[in-house]
């Protein structure tokens, strides 16, 4: 996902963040293996609201590598 951001000309950082960051934050999502890039709605009963521009611009970019269906990533995929 971080190079997926970065292509997109989103800024990336990594660094620890307090949950109070979190509270605070206009989008948040999960990314891993399992998760992919699942939206966070809310943490500790706290609304933090519907995915955004920016999670659904990477997510929707990030499936169409996962598909082979961007030339920049076709190196990610491996056919079987």
């Amino acid at each position: 996902m971080i190079t997926i951001a970065r292509d997109l000309g989103y800024e990336v950082r990594e660094e620890n963040i307090a949950r109070g960051d979190v509270y605070c934050a206009d989008e948040a999502f999960f990314t891993g293996t399992a998760a992919e890039l699942t939206p966070i709605r809310e943490i500790d009963d706290r609304v933090i609201g519907e995915p955004g521009p920016i999670t659904k611009k990477v997510q929707e970019t990030f499936f169409a590598a996962a598909r082979g269906e961007l030339e920049a990533y076709r190196e990610w995929n491996e056919h079987v």
